[in-house]
């Protein structure tokens, strides 16, 4: 048999751990897992993979591409191409758009806009807001891999980004997470207390203190961590699957252990930039730093790590949020002025693997929380996150030891001028080669750019 593609001389990471030897693919698919000593069987093309790692493409979860309604900000070409430079072959795009995808109509016209341009393969949050509860039911049976919602009021200056996305008070949250839970689907949320942040935020700004650090005053730990409490509670009343977004602090990532342990439907994600950043960074990069949740404090960051490694926490995603640099320039005089977020699809893989360089993590841990659980918590997984026979041919050859510096100017993000934060850093790990579904689109950091429309949707099992 003559087979499409056949990757050899690799450490292959999969499901009987990591061994030597070479990866074959037919039809977009893994057909054969190939010992070292085994002859390498014919194939269209071979590729030697230099003794380096191969392993499941990565899954990110959490990403905003804007697409279409502000592809001034990101598309869906220039956001997967960052992703398939970053060794990421699934994305997970978040309903933060204009409008967010409400309804079957709306999510159509996002996927139109994806299938011409996606260099990588896609999925697809459905937004769930008190203000369209009519819509849940008719989104749940449209393949997404889960819903979101936000719980506060759309911010203003960006109403239309938030339309049907939004539970803004007890009633309107235990009203939508009823709707929700009768689908049987997930809903991914953000937790943070928006009065205890709002109040803060006249406060501060009536006191003139508008410099970088008062975002993070603004919303102190305990916003999220009485959110997340507050829930918990309201997830474990309805009957609803939960997943809780890019947790920052320990306290609330210890309260989600707990219900976990009670048997509790949840899972929790979490963000390099709350591993890897502090409130320190506010102060370096100014508005470029401005996330929601926001940096913490070295304490909480490093006591964030413990639920990393012990297998509480069940994602990475890099909750990649492309905006323009005028955008972010408002935060200079005023820092609550420019819009929260950062891009970062294209770092999560190599940070990640830096860690693991610096025993933070073991390898086994960081693949599971870049790859294997996401995809099995959104209903992806065996299809995507592992390398097994059967499996989509989706894997990212990276070489471990390799040390490179971070440079934005390379990236292939539109919101490349933003991506100031880890700009000079010194990585230890980096993408070689991204393969999806068996066809090459990134190799030694240069994107094919005539893969744009290999990139297909993908639906939970």
């Amino acid at each position: 048999m003559q087979f499409d593609l056949v990757i050899t001389n690799s450490r292959v990471f999969s499901t009987a751990g990591i061994w030597s030897g070479s990866v074959a693919v037919n039809k977009g698919k893994i057909c054969a897992l190939i010992s070292s000593d085994a002859p390498i069987p014919p194939a269209g093309e071979v590729i030697d993979g230099g003794g380096n790692l191969l392993l499941p493409g990565g899954v990110d979860p959490h990403v905003h591409f804007r697409d279409p309604g502000n592809p001034e900000r990101e598309t869906f070409t220039t956001g997967t191409m960052a992703a398939a430079a970053g060794g990421v072959t699934t994305v997970c795009e978040h309903p933060v758009s204009v409008p967010p995808q409400y309804s079957p109509e709306i999510l159509s016209r996002r996927i139109r806009a994806a299938v011409p341009q996606a260099v990588v393969d896609y999925a697809f949050f459905g937004a769930a807001g008190a203000d369209r509860l009519e819509q849940i039911e008719r989104m749940a049976n449209e393949g997404i891999v889960a819903f979101k919602t936000f719980l506060h009021a759309p911010p203003e200056g960006r109403e239309s980004e938030f339309t049907g996305l939004c539970m803004w008070d007890d009633a309107s949250m235990l009203r939508g997470f009823r709707e929700v839970a009768k689908t049987g689907r997930i809903l991914a949320v953000h937790a943070e207390n928006e009065g205890i942040i709002s109040a803060n935020i006249a406060e501060l700004r009536k006191a003139g203190k508008t410099g970088p650090r008062y975002h993070a005053e603004s919303r102190p730990p305990i916003a999220e961590i009485e959110m997340v409490s507050r829930v918990l509670r309201f997830a474990e009343y309805t009957g609803l699957k939960l997943l809780l977004c890019h947790i920052s602090t320990p306290q609330a990532a210890e309260l989600a252990k707990r219900a976990k342990e009670a048997g509790m439907p949840v899972w929790i994600e979490t963000c390099p930039q709350y591993l890897f950043l502090s409130v320190e960074d506010l102060d370096r990069c100014g508005p470029y730093a401005k996330c929601n949740p926001p940096l913490r404090e070295k304490p909480d960051v490093e006591a964030l790590w413990t639920y990393v490694t012990d297998g509480t926490i069940d994602m990475i995603g890099s909750d990649h949020s492309p905006f323009l640099d005028a955008e972010k320039r408002r935060g200079l005089s005023d820092i609550f002025s420019a819009p929260a977020g950062m891009p970062g699809v294209d770092l999560r893989l190599p940070l990640m693997l830096t860690a693991v360089a610096r025993g933070r993590l073991s390898l086994d841990r960081a693949v599971y929380l870049l790859s294997e659980g996401p995809a099995r918590v959104y209903g992806l997984y065996p299809q995507k996150g592992t390398i097994r026979v059967g499996a989509d041919a989706d894997m990212v050859l990276v070489d471990p030891d390799r040390v490179f510096c971070v440079d934005s100017n390379r990236s292939y993000s539109k919101a490349r001028e933003c991506a100031k934060v880890y700009d000079g850093w010194m990585l230890t790990g980096m993408p070689l080669m991204t393969i999806v579904r068996g066809r090459v689109v990134m190799r030694d950091g240069q994107v094919d750019t005539t893969s744009c429309g290999h990139g297909k949707l993908v639906v939970p099992k």
